[in-house]
């Protein structure tokens, strides 16, 4: 049995044009022998009534007095009623379907609601359905613990969710549709001369998402990678091939990387950057800013550290909140507000010299202050001032000949 996995977004199945599109790719993936398994989100996003954010929006989301356990009740009911409807429309045209929970899928996930982790997959019930069924429709986002409650496996869960059960039943492929091209080489709305790429490795789109890039949840990328199931990004209204995920940016043997060391460039905004520095002892300091912060459940990123103090970034709507933990212990934080972090991605960086040099060469030359950096083999990072955001991420996309056709 041959199966394909297909996710379709919120604004995939958004309306009922939306999902005349989706499923004509259900039929064609049929036409071409596959029997398919389809994952869900809820309808739309938030207005929409059976979007996620207005089902919360019944509960006076964030200042509710409903548990996580109860939000997840909530929460989860837009995407099982978006596998309905879509199941049913597909037995409208013809193509025999089900419709399954995320338990009924055998998502068999952590307690810890509203972000729960899924701790195995029980796939029977679907090979059993595909047995009489073409399409099993599952509604994303969600599974059930072993005591029998029903959680949510946070934002871009539906994303997981069809990595997940990509890797259980062997596909073939994962495609995750979107309303864009696939994967950009810079977001279109700060770049315009950003275009879809074709084949990238699974270390590249995961450095992407997580830097920034919305269209597919790091998540879902390495769990397709641990199971070596190709993903395909592809846009719910065309029938372009999109951009294939795989292990290699070559399908033959033998061929390496090519010269090209940048594969995208990502960013995340509304970001503020803290140093602190050491009054007596440097090394107390280290302990205790980053114990307190997530003791105050803080997330912090981009960290350098050296024996004058320490300097990290948190997101901007957290830094009163910083502030105030940071002086209680004696310090006096320096604190700079509106900064984004701007991230160069390529499989091809690792070894190669001079690349950090071009990218600081060209953001001074762009006049863009560097405020912090950092590299791994794949990614080099850059905090700048949000102000600066679009001025350094064309200029990097120019200086890496992106908008060039591999």
């Amino acid at each position: 049995m041959k199966i394909l996995v297909q996710k379709f977004g919120g604004t995939s199945v958004k309306d009922e044009e939306s999902r005349e599109k989706a499923i004509a790719h259900v039929q064609k993936a049929r036409a071409e022998g596959y029997k398919v398994v389809v994952v869900v989100s809820a309808m739309g996003r938030k207005g929409d009534p059976y979007a996620t954010d207005s089902l919360l929006g019944l509960i006076d989301f964030p200042n509710t007095n409903s548990s996580k356990r109860e939000q997840d009740l909530l929460t989860s009911c837009g995407e099982v009623i978006s596998s309905v409807v879509f199941s049913n429309e597909l037995q409208n045209v013809g193509v025999s379907s089900v419709a399954l929970t995320g338990a009924q899928a055998g998502f068999v996930t952590s307690n810890d609601f509203t972000e729960a982790k899924i701790r195995a997959m029980n796939p029977e019930r679907i090979m059993q359905e595909l047995q009489y069924s073409d399409v099993a429709v599952v509604a994303g986002f969600q599974g059930q613990t072993e005591s029998g409650d029903v959680t949510t496996i946070g934002r871009g869960g539906s994303d997981t969710s069809a990595a997940a059960l990509g890797a259980a039943l062997d596909a073939e492929y994962i495609d995750i549709f979107t309303d864009v091209e696939g994967i950009m080489t810079a977001d279109p709305r700060i770049v315009e001369t950003a275009r879809p790429l074709k084949v990238m490795t699974y270390n590249e789109i995961v450095n992407l998402a997580y830097q920034g890039a919305k269209v597919i949840h790091p998540r879902a990328v390495e769990i397709a990678m641990q199971a070596k199931v190709p993903i395909r990004v592809r846009s719910t209204y065309s029938d372009d091939f999109g951009t294939l995920v795989t292990q290699s940016r070559h399908d033959g043997r033998g061929k390496d990387i090519p010269d090209r060391p940048v594969t995208g460039i990502a960013h995340l905004s509304g970001i503020a950057q803290i140093k602190v520095f050491a009054k007596d002892e440097p090394y107390q300091l280290q302990s205790e800013v980053f114990k307190s912060m997530a003791e105050a459940g803080i997330s912090v990123d981009f960290i350098n550290i050296s024996p004058k103090g320490v300097v990290y970034t948190i997101p901007d709507m957290y830094t009163s909140k910083a502030r105030e933990i940071l002086e209680a212990l004696g310090y006096e934080p320096e604190i700079t507000h509106n900064c984004a972090k701007v991230s160069t991605v390529g499989a091809g960086i690792t070894g190669v010299p001079g690349i950090a040099a071009k990218i600081v060469h060209t953001l001074t030359s762009a006049g863009v202050q560097i405020l912090q950096s950092a590299d791994s083999h794949t990614t080099i990072w850059v905090l700048v001032k949000d102000e600066d955001l679009k001025q350094a991420v064309n200029a990097l996309h120019k200086t890496f000949e992106l908008q060039l056709d591999e």
